[in-house]
């Protein structure tokens, strides 16, 4: 693996880290009309990755099955919008203003189980990153340095606003700043390992790759639309969400056109 690739692996991780270091330098909780907007900026950001930089490439890997090159894609999209349904009813968590927990019942603390919403959120974008990354290593044409350095910019630019997500409420709810600190870097280290467990597994698989870039798209969306389109929407002035959503998505979009 060369140079360039390790560290576009590290970024989103990055990213997730400078937000959490934010623990260090805000007083108080965040406004609950700032989070809204950082979720929906999040949202958006997920939104336009997983179409430019995953559904599209995925359909045009698959142009030789003509009329049914969409089909690559739709079946890997529902795999990982299946797999993340099964993640999500086995891990024990709890997003971020809500007072019941979901999975299975558990005794593990609040903070703990805050934790592991974000960690389990943050799956998805490991392997997205990992198998644009894949498709790179193995030679895949539709696949550019560029395309997969946005990819990992646009994932560490809304990692950003959910490092500072995760650590500020679990700082308000009682943890030092270096243990809020500590968890959200935590949570966002499942990014660089799924991305490299990702990139091995995808070398054994490269003719399925239009499978797995879709199947990475498909548990992106499932938590874009689970998690955060409710959470970016609750309360009032919701409609600072959808501003932000589009914000990121534009974003996402301009990032991946002009690097790809």
């Amino acid at each position: 693996m060369n140079r360039d690739v390790a560290f576009g692996l590290l970024i989103p991780f990055l990213g997730t880290s400078l937000g959490s270091a934010c623990v260090f330098f805000m007083k108080k909780d965040l406004n609950p009309l700032v989070q809204r907007a950082l979720t929906g900026f999040a949202a958006g950001v997920m939104v336009a990755a997983s179409i430019w930089s995953l559904l599209i490439p995925a359909m045009d890997q698959s142009e030789h099955m003509g009329k049914l090159a969409f089909l690559p894609a739709f079946i890997g999209f529902w795999l990982g919008i299946l797999f993340l349904l099964f993640l999500d009813s086995v891990i024990p968590h709890l997003h971020m203003n809500a007072e019941n927990a979901e999975g299975p019942h558990s005794k593990l603390q609040r903070t703990t189980m805050m934790v592991l919403a974000v960690t389990l959120h943050n799956i998805p974008e490991g392997m997205a990153v990992g198998v644009v990354y894949a498709g790179f290593l193995a030679g895949n044409t539709t696949i550019t340095a560029g395309g997969a350095l946005a990819l990992a910019l646009g994932i560490a630019i809304q990692n950003f606003p959910e490092g500072a997500i995760i650590s500020m409420p679990l700082r308000a709810e009682g943890k030092s700043r270096m243990k809020a600190f500590g968890d959200g870097v935590l949570s966002g280290a499942v990014e660089p390992v799924g991305a490299l467990l990702t990139i091995f597994a995808a070398g054994l698989f490269v003719p399925f790759m239009p499978y797995l870039l879709s199947f990475a798209a498909g548990a992106m969306l499932y938590v874009v639309v689970e998690e955060l389109i409710p959470e970016m929407s609750e309360g009032k002035h919701s409609n600072i969400g959808v501003l932000m959503f589009s914000l990121g998505f534009t974003v996402m979009m301009a990032l991946d056109v002009a690097l790809g």
